[in-house]
């Protein structure tokens, strides 16, 4: 009975896991794509080997509930990607055992406010797929998991060609306290290549524009509050944005994580008309910790909505096809900037253009945006020290992470005094 058998366990457990994907706090999936890539190729190249070409595979994880759920996330997504399989036939096995599997979680420090199934996942990735999102014929796994690490720009596209998501840019480039900070200039030239025309900004100003527009980019303002949700005139704007910009859109906040990943989620429902799990569950696989606490329920709320508009938006579009008519691809006029309220702030004097926001309160009380990228700085560091000074306790690794929001902080000073002892020179992130 056991030859004709061939068992098959992912590593899912603690080293491996981390450095892939990185946890910020209770959350812990879906894993993001260079997982689901590497989980992808390891699978079809059994089904592909003569050796065990007469067994059947039986996948299988440990008792640990987190690492089930990744598990049937992972095999899902390969049966709707690999084989042609409907998300909710995929996931009817799954569950077909009466097997029950806990939801994902936001990276928010407070109680879970929205659950991700693993339903909600595969049908992301089936819409993912029938949009052209997600093909791995040309996906580039090291190019991936090289620019979303902080150091070399901490970024992740999540529409391909559409929209690019990452960490907001600072006046120099620099390491401060262990995290690595990058100027405007250092992501000019990985822009230019990937046709990014637009850039736009949801965090208080900490460049100056100017050294965007100067290289030739456009560049919005669209202030709120980190952790909190848009107003709605701040919504229109960012759509409208977007729908004229007439190459790829890159988007920031201070982590490029909530506030970044709630507006591109309602494009997303709007214009693909995905539902607000879905939209939720696509950008966490393509940047994992997206769109945070009550950002998920607003996403929500604004699903019905943002589909009523796209079919309207779809429909006059067609009109204009039909009568020969050119679609109108400039629908914004000489407003500069929107405030948390949604009242137009024309700006009146170059000086006021250029006055740059002053961080001290953000410096002497840390805003999720801090805390997250601190995590994520802590991610990087933490468990590739300990893993290759003490590989013994590799082991025990995933019981770091309910601890890690009370030791980022000393960590990261005990990063910045490591970086005595290495060459000070700060290198761009994106030659």
């Amino acid at each position: 009975f056991l030859n004709l058998i061939h068992f098959l366990q992912v590593d899912l457990d603690c080293f491996d896991l981390f450095k892939h994907f990185s946890i910020f706090y209770a959350d812990f999936g879906p894993l993001n794509l260079a997982m689901f890539y590497r989980f992808s190729c390891k699978l079809t190249k059994k089904l592909k080997s003569i050796t065990i070409s007469r067994k059947k595979i039986i996948f299988y994880t440990c008792g640990d509930q987190k690492k089930q759920a990744n598990a049937a996330y992972l095999i899902g997504s390969y049966a709707v990607m690999h084989l042609n399989m409907l998300p909710e036939v995929a996931y009817s096995l799954l569950v077909s055992r009466n097997s029950s599997y806990i939801p994902f979680r936001d990276a928010s420090f407070g109680t879970c406010m929205f659950n991700l199934n693993i339903l909600d996942c595969l049908q992301a990735v089936d819409k993912a797929l029938q949009y052209g999102w997600l093909d791995f014929s040309n996906f580039d796994v090291e190019e991936y998991e090289h620019y979303e690490r902080a150091e070399n720009g901490d970024l992740n596209w999540i529409i391909p060609g559409k929209f690019l998501a990452f960490s907001g840019p600072h006046p120099k480039s620099k390491i401060e306290n262990g995290y690595p900070l990058h100027a405007p200039e250092a992501y000019t030239a990985y822009f230019r290549k990937h046709n990014i025309t637009t850039i736009i900004r949801l965090n208080k100003k900490m460049y100056d524009a100017r050294r965007f527009t100067e290289a030739g980019f456009d560049h919005y303002d669209l202030f709120f509050v980190d952790g909190s949700t848009p107003s709605d005139a701040i919504l229109r704007k960012f759509i409208s944005i977007c729908e004229s910009a007439e190459g790829a859109i890159a988007v920031h906040c201070k982590a490029g994580l909530g506030r970044t990943g709630t507006l591109i989620g309602c494009y997303m429902m709007k214009h693909y008309r995905l539902t607000a799990a879905e939209a939720i569950a696509w950008i966490r696989i393509c940047r994992p910790g997206s769109i945070i606490g009550p950002q998920q329920n607003f996403v929500e709320e604004k699903q019905n909505n943002l589909w009523a508009e796209g079919d309207v938006f779809r429909g006059k579009k067609l009109n204009e096809r039909g009568n020969g008519k050119m679609a109108v691809t400039r629908i914004l006029s000489g407003v500069d900037d929107i405030t948390i309220n949604g009242s137009n702030k024309n700006r009146t004097s170059k000086k006021e253009d250029v006055t740059l926001y002053n961080d001290e309160e953000e410096r002497n009380g840390l805003t999720q945006g801090d805390k997250l990228r601190a995590l994520k700085i802590c991610n990087s560091y933490i468990y590739i020290y300990i893993y290759f000074l003490f590989p013994n306790l590799s082991q025990h690794l995933h019981q770091l992470v309910f601890f890690k929001a009370h030791i980022f902080g000393v960590f990261t000073i005990l990063v910045a005094k490591m970086q005595k002892f290495k060459n000070s020179r700060v290198v761009r992130c994106c030659n």
